[in-house]
């Protein structure tokens, strides 16, 4: 059930959404927190709520997505209530701010938090230099940027770890999350021989590739370089052999001096896939925050 509201009122949007609770059966009991989605008008927003929708099977939550219009237009809420089979084990309520309201998401926002609950604001799009500090990152204890779609992973990277605070975290460490538990569940295998030195290959506009040369620097203590090339990753050890993961068409493949290859299944995470993985908990991501810091140490090989 979709039901359009508009120039309407947070008191308006409120009422309506008890009366369609009660005449549709939808309650909010269930609900284990509410999902903020920060969007700019020419941002995707049904791709938004389609991910949120997927996650909110696993996580059943509140979903507000606020829509920023032209500040420069006259101040007019519009509203959109997503209830049922359209919004998946959530209730969505989009709000359209357009004018100086717009400036203003969290007077819009408030009225509709489930007491009680945790807050988690999720930006698809832009990303507020500071999360912590934005009007509706105050709001949550955690908050999630994404940066899979940027054009300057490096800049992107950059300001995250500089605008850092304990509850951020970003789908591209989450995109990644099958690639570092294949890679440390090959290191417990013998030789037990120290790793000396890391290479992380792949595409230079992948922020995710990038993390993780900046999680290896972190937890191993070790030069690591970042270069061009196929999806892989090189671990150098003191012994002289190697441990590589690579990906393919074919799935992962992963290559240890003196054992036989293995392969696994391996396939890019979707938005709700990695959306749903970092609604699972709600801490401060210390093994994120030390990938950041790990950045510091990685040494970028020259573009060719």
């Amino acid at each position: 059930m979709i039901v359009d509201l508009p120039d309407t009122s947070t008191l308006d949007i409120s009422k309506k959404l008890v009366q369609v609770r009660r005449t549709g059966g939808a309650v909010t009991l269930g609900r284990v927190l509410t999902l903020i989605i920060d969007l700019d008008a020419d941002d995707d927003a049904e791709d938004a709520v389609e991910a949120s929708n997927r996650a909110s099977r696993e996580h059943p939550c509140r979903v507000i997505m606020v829509v920023r219009h032209d500040r420069a237009a006259e101040s007019r809420l519009d509203a959109q209530i997503r209830v049922g089979g359209d919004a998946g084990a959530s209730e969505v309520v989009v709000l359209h701010l357009h004018g100086s309201l717009a400036e203003h998401p969290h007077a819009a926002v408030t009225p509709f938090l489930l007491p009680d609950t945790p807050v988690v604001t999720w930006w698809p799009g832009r990303a507020p230099a500071r999360p912590a500090d934005d009007k509706l990152g105050r709001l949550a204890s955690r908050r999630i940027t994404d940066g899979r779609r940027t054009d300057d992973p490096g800049a992107f990277l950059s300001a995250r770890r500089v605008g850092y605070a304990p509850g951020d975290t970003d789908l591209a460490w989450s995109a990644i999350t099958q690639w570092r538990a294949m890679l440390a569940s090959a290191l417990d295998r013998p030789p037990h021989d120290a790793v000396v030195g890391a290479r992380v290959t792949g595409p230079r506009d992948l922020a995710g590739l990038d993390l993780f040369a900046g999680w290896l620097a972190g937890a191993l203590g070790v030069p690591v370089t970042r270069g061009d090339g196929e999806m892989s990753v090189t671990l150098r050890r003191d012994g002289g052999g190697e441990l590589s993961l690579s990906a393919g068409p074919d799935g992962g493949v992963i290559r240890s001096t003196g054992h036989p290859d293995g392969r696994s299944a391996f396939a890019r995470r979707s938005t709700a896939e990695c959306l749903a993985e970092e609604l699972r908990s709600l801490d401060a991501d210390e093994v994120y925050e030390k990938a950041l810091q790990g950045l510091s140490g990685v040494t970028h090989e020259e573009h060719r």
